[in-house]
């Protein structure tokens, strides 16, 4: 049996690669908006107040379509995400 290791931000690298590939070739798209939990997930944060911060500030885009109901738009959290990339030296 053989054992391959790799550093965790290349293995997730990797993970993320894999599921970039099987969406194209699947021609599977994301939904557009997402509830608070999966936009929870997608930002890698457990507070609901941090996620509430972020939509007060206007980081992040948001829809209100009911009282209870807030969805995220999953391209503005892709955006933030995008603006907070520090480049390796």
């Amino acid at each position: 049996m053989e054992v391959i290791m790799m550093q965790t931000e290349a293995f997730y690298a990797l993970i993320e690669q894999v599921v970039k590939r099987i969406k194209e070739t699947h021609d599977i798209k994301e939904d557009r908006w997402v509830s608070a939990e999966e936009a929870m997930r997608k930002l890698r944060i457990t507070s609901k107040t941090t996620l509430q911060k972020l939509r007060d500030t206007g980081a992040i885009r948001f829809s209100h379509p009911e009282k209870k109901i807030i969805l995220y738009d999953v391209e503005s959290l892709n955006e933030y995400l995008e603006k907070h990339v520090r480049e390796p030296f």
